[in-house]
């Protein structure tokens, strides 16, 4: 089935920008979220020492418990600054778009 309308989306260079700019961001944030955990993982083999070191010797709180807060609250930035990106450049390039190809 040939739909005109999704043929004039798809040559449109706006499109492509848009699809450019997205996939771009997309594997950056994930590249960073996948260092994040592998180094998070590597410390654990490597490291379990430091992970299990008190952070204050009074206190039973050992860095491993901020190391992996830590991991959590980037996996929330990163998403944020995703959707951040979205809600903001990514939807006025498809609305350009689509009043582009509305005319």
């Amino acid at each position: 089935m040939y739909d005109p309308v999704h043929a004039l989306i798809h040559a449109n260079p706006k499109f492509q920008q848009l699809v450019r700019r997205r996939e771009r961001l997309a594997w950056t944030l994930s590249a960073v979220m996948l260092s994040l955990y592998i180094a998070f993982i590597l410390l654990v083999a490597f490291r379990p020492d430091w992970l299990g070191a008190r952070i204050w010797p009074e206190l039973p709180v050992t860095w491993g418990i901020p190391a992996g807060i830590g991991l959590i609250i980037s996996a929330f930035v990163l998403t944020g600054i995703y959707v951040h990106r979205a809600n903001g450049e990514f939807d006025r390039l498809t609305r350009e778009l689509l009043e582009e190809v509305a005319r």
